[in-house]
Parts: structure tokens; C-alpha cells; sequence
């Protein structure tokens, strides 16, 4: 499946202690904004994808993967801010797609193009049919995103069947958000992490709510997409960058 090269990158899988680690200082940098490594229980149980810019040996944006069942989706990282109880339903393999970050920096639009690329090859050697995670939002200001959250509520919620529901202390319920002002869809993108731009382009669904995450600082949407959903066109064109 890896490695995958464009352009000056290279995605892979980490492969030792010090890839892994790597990824981890991104992680620091991107979500708490600090030297260090951002490390959990998680890091030992997924598969953690690395791009690398050659030209400098430097890690510019890393996720990590878990593959699940239905049946296993408690052991997700997703689950421990989301009810899950009706995706416990879904049949097929699920893929939940983790930690996603690109250096802060390193605004290379082809980082973004080669890391769908590496992720459509893995999603296509394992047969998964539901990609899943969160999707996070700087800061935990409710107010800065209100645009963005009425349009995810407006067009873009999951199916009823597989809705998550509330089980964190702390949410943003986006039925509760003002609702006197006009959805303006340029002002919502904008404020819209690039994954979840991304997803909603292929299909993607989110939850109704959003969770506040005090550790990472951070508001999370959980957020899927059913992989049979993906318009034909854009499919054909992840498979071109993938070369598969």
C-alpha cells in the first residue's frame, strides 16, 4: 500500500520508535501548540501514517488508524465522547481516521492531496466501507464557529440510523445554537477545519453536536463517510493520486 510519493513527499508507515515519535511532536505542535509529544493509551493499538517532506527530513503531517467492527467500535477513540450504540450496527469493516494534523507552517496544498491518497490505497486494500473520527476545531469558543455549525446542522447530519449521541459532559448542541441570523456559507467554510472541508466534499455526515474538549483545547465533531457514497468523479480522482 505505502510508501506513496508526490511531488517533494512521501507518505509511509511509521515503522520504528523514532517514527512514531515524530508524529507525536507534530501532534504537540499542531493541537497544543508546544514542544513535546502528544501521546495516549491509542498510539500502541493504531497504525500511524508519517508524510515527510524529503528535501528535509521533517514529518509535515501524520495521522493514525484504527480498524473496527461494529462489535468493536467501544474500543474506538471516538467513543469516549460519543454514544455509538447505532454505528455498533453498521456491517462491514470501519476505518477511524485519528490525530490528524499538518504542520503549522507547511501549507503545501499536495500534503493534503498525498495524504487522501495514501489513505484511499489503505482504504481500498482493506475493503473499509465507513471511515470515521473527529474533526477538531481550535479553541473552544462556541461563538467563533456558529456559522460553521449551522451549516453542518442545516445540510449536513448523519443519517438517522447511525446518529451518535450525546454522552460527554460538555457539548455544543447545534439545535441550541442562535438560529436569527443567516447561514452564510462562505463565513461557515472558512471557520471549517480542512479535514472536515474535505469530508463534507465526499459526502461526510456529522454528529448534532459538537464536544468540548478541555484537554486539547479544542471542539470536536464526530464526523463519517460512508465510502459507497463518494460521488464517482472525485473517487476516480483520488484513485489517479493514489495511483490505484
Amino acid at each position: 500500500m505505502l510508501p506513496l510519493h508526490k511531488g517533494r513527499y512521501r507518505a509511509r508507515f511509521a515503522e520504528s520508535a523514532a517514527d512514531i515519535a515524530a508524529a507525536q511532536g507534530l501532534r504537540s505542535l499542531a493541537f497544543l501548540r508546544a514542544e513535546g509529544l502528544d501521546r495516549d493509551r491509542f498510539d500502541t493499538v493504531c497504525k500511524h501514517v508519517v508524510i515527510e517532506d524529503l528535501q528535509t527530513d521533517l514529518a509535515v503531517c501524520c495521522y493514525r488508524l484504527l480498524s473496527v467492527t461494529g462489535d468493536e467500535i467501544w474500543n474506538s477513540y471516538s467513543a469516549q465522547f460519543y454514544d455509538l450504540s447505532a454505528l455498533s450496527l453498521f456491517q462491514g469493516p470501519m476505518l477511524e481516521l485519528g490525530r490528524f494534523c499538518i504542520r503549522p507552517d507547511h501549507l503545501d496544498p499536495d500534503i493534503l492531496r498525498l495524504a487522501w491518497a495514501a489513505l484511499t490505497r489503505i482504504i481500498d486494500g482493506a475493503g473499509v466501507r465507513l471511515l470515521f473520527g473527529c474533526t477538531s476545531f481550535r479553541g473552544t469558543d462556541a461563538g467563533r464557529y456558529a456559522q460553521a455549525f449551522a451549516m453542518l446542522s442545516a445540510d449536513h447530519l448523519a443519517p438517522k440510523q447511525w446518529m451518535p449521541k450525546v454522552k460527554a459532559a460538555e457539548v455544543v448542541r447545534f439545535a441550541d445554537a442562535p438560529r436569527d441570523r443567516k447561514i452564510a456559507p462562505d463565513q461557515g467554510l472558512v471557520t471549517m477545519p480542512p479535514l472536515l472541508r474535505t469530508y463534507l466534499a465526499m459526502g461526510g455526515w456529522v454528529s448534532d453536536h459538537a464536544v468540548i474538549d478541555r484537554d486539547l483545547d479544542t471542539l470536536h465533531v464526530f464526523t463519517g463517510l460512508d465510502i459507497s457514497a463518494i460521488p464517482a468523479a472525485r473517487a476516480r480522482l483520488l484513485r489517479a493520486v493514489a495511483g490505484s
